[in-house]
């Protein structure tokens, strides 16, 4: 089987494997009433407050959507399978769940000799999709790079903050699956290509692609 990263996963070696940094948008409006003596007036109407039509941000239209049902379920079985782990990190293993309460469930498999991972996390709790990645990650991203679309779906890799050194071997990118739908997809690469290979290149976009392709299947009927 041909691997990903040569045998190696992808994280810094020795290092813990990095939590996926996402950021949503919450929208909320309070409506108040007054009890009054009898007869009561008719309540005054409040406008809510409402949210940007997605896209925002500068983010790119999702113009071939998958269905939302891809991210039902649990990350750690339906976002690869196990050979497509053992592509992407070189080992057969399984993953172990990072939930982000805010984002959505998340998954991680470890590499522990080469000291490498990569973690999948389905981003349906923020219902912006990519807008919320432009609009919040963006400007205090110290690497920002729209990547070739993932299966005709829009993607946009990031790392570190502004004014911070990148750590070496890291990238995420971000996958719209809908106008307000998005899957996580990090890595950290193991020891024999850290240093040498792009992070933000080839290794994470193969993962993305492995991924879609899981994605894609699971929302046929």
């Amino acid at each position: 089987m041909t691997r990903i990263a040569s045998g190696a996963a992808f994280s810094a070696a020795g290092g813990t494997p990095t939590a996926i940094t996402r950021l949503g948008v919450a929208a909320a409006a309070t409506l108040a009433c007054a009890a009054c003596a009898s007869p009561a007036p008719l309540p005054q109407t409040v406008p809510a407050e409402s949210s940007p039509s997605v896209p925002y941000g500068g983010a790119p239209a999702v113009t071939a959507p998958l269905p939302a049902t891809v991210l039902d379920g649990d990350p750690c079985t339906d976002a690869l399978t196990p050979d497509q782990v053992e592509t992407a990190t070189g080992v057969r293993v399984p993953g172990t769940r990072e939930d982000l309460a805010a984002v959505g469930p998340a998954c991680t498999w470890s590499n522990h000799t080469t000291g490498g991972t990569v973690s999948v996390s389905y981003t349906r709790n923020t219902h912006t999709g990519l807008s919320g990645v432009y609009t919040n990650t963006q400007p205090q991203s110290a690497i920002w790079r729209p990547l070739p679309p993932v299966q005709g779906l829009p993607a946009v890799a990031n790392a570190s903050t502004r004014g911070q050194t990148p750590p070496i071997g890291f990238c995420q990118a971000s996958v719209g699956l809908t106008d307000t739908l998005s899957v996580d997809i990090s890595l950290h690469l193991g020891s024999s290509k850290r240093g040498i290979a792009d992070p933000c290149g080839d290794p994470l976009q193969q993962i993305c692609d492995l991924v879609i392709t899981t994605l894609r299947a699971k929302g046929r009927p």
